[in-house]
């Protein structure tokens, strides 16, 4: 436990010593416990303290006992979110090494209720860094108000350790300077293409569209899924290019191949096709890219899709200060936790339950990897 509380040493105290009566590490160990047992506001926050008393107090004193919800909310809402994603990444990077290859999938969610003042613009966009093999949150950055993704992903990709991964990321980040940034991290990218890349877009679909070249290498790969009445085909195709073929080229760092997946879905005898196009520095092996493409969609149902139902962050009206974002890297935090834990096969949400009822759990829970 003391390991684990270490990486968070170092976030600054953002009150005033003489009104403190409750220690920062108290406060944000009982808050990742409560979190990571359904807790999911201020108030819930401090019910759990006051049932769990005991057990916390294994691990800190506790001197003045649980402290209040409003205190709680008061000391998160302060707290610089920025300090806590630091101390989040240290853990998780103590904790967790990717393996070789590891597709890392860079993709953003909206905390859709956390708006201010009836302005749902407002809400907070949060970009996450998801290994798709290890199954936990790398880190995230939020999104600054007025701004978008393309700026907080270099914010992000600079404090990740990527060495011999694959960073993927959808339209929104085929960015020239987001792939030099993950080549100068020693990583390959994979980038979904689309209009926002006009030239480029329509130089690569031509590519694909025309008669083979002699001088172009092609490698492609093809799989098949079927279940819940459906039947998918998946063609990937891969090209090897240098910048003579492509007038954009030059651009890309380490631009070596362009791949097309082309998807057909059969539901009821109906029949879908839809094309994808990315740009990528991975050499030329088209299963490799096909993986890597397939693997980004985990982000989606293996992390958003579990915030939003297990931990229903789109219903959580938590807009005071900081604490919305706080609260996101919380609930991120304790995924890690629950994700990475084997001694239990119950379901995340299933297992939330029983750790809030079984001591021994809980524990095995917080002490993490």
């Amino acid at each position: 436990m003391n390991d684990f509380m270490s990486h968070f040493n170092s976030i600054p105290e953002p009150r005033l010593k003489r009104k403190r009566q409750h220690e920062l590490l108290d406060i944000l160990f009982l808050s990742i416990s409560a979190v990571l047992c359904g807790a999911e506001g201020w108030e819930e926050i401090e019910d759990f303290g006051h049932a769990k008393l005991a057990w916390l107090q294994q691990f800190f004193p506790y001197k003045n006992g649980i402290p209040r919800h409003d205190t709680v909310a008061r000391v998160l809402s302060r707290l610089d979110p920025t300090a806590l994603q630091h101390s989040f990444m240290s853990w998780i990077n103590a904790a967790c090494e990717l393996t070789d290859g590891e597709v890392v999938a860079i993709d953003g969610k909206t905390v859709r209720r956390s708006f201010k003042g009836g302005d749902r613009k407002s809400a907070i966009h949060m970009v996450s860094a998801w290994a798709c093999q290890n199954n936990v949150v790398l880190g995230q950055r939020k999104v600054n108000e007025k701004s978008n993704e393309i700026t907080a992903i270099p914010a992000l990709l600079e404090l990740l350790e990527l060495k011999g991964s694959i960073v993927t990321i959808d339209a929104m980040g085929c960015q020239t300077a987001i792939a030099d940034k993950i080549t100068q991290q020693g990583a390959d990218y994979v980038l979904a293409l689309k209009g926002n890349q006009g030239n480029l877009s329509e130089e690569v679909n031509d590519l694909f569209e025309q008669p083979a070249h002699a001088e172009l290498k092609e490698q492609s790969a093809e799989e098949i899924d079927t279940g819940h009445g459906r039947i998918e085909k998946r063609i990937c195709r891969q090209i090897q290019i240098t910048n003579k073929h492509l007038l954009e080229g030059h651009k890309w760092e380490k631009l070596k191949t362009i791949i097309e997946i082309t998807s057909m879905r059969e539901v009821r005898g109906s029949t879908t096709t839809e094309k994808r196009y990315y740009i990528s520095s991975l050499a030329l092996d088209a299963k490799k890219a096909a993986s890597a493409i397939r693997q980004h969609w985990s982000v989606e149902n293996k992390l958003h899709w579990v915030l939003d139902v297990t931990f229903r962050e789109d219903e959580s009206r938590i807009r005071r200060g900081n604490g919305a974002e706080v609260m996101s890297t919380l609930r991120r935090l304790t995924l890690n936790l629950l994700k990475t834990n084997t001694t239990s096969n119950a379901s995340l949400k299933r297992k939330r339950k029983i750790a809030a009822l079984d001591e021994k759990l809980r524990t095995e829970l917080i002490k993490g990897f």
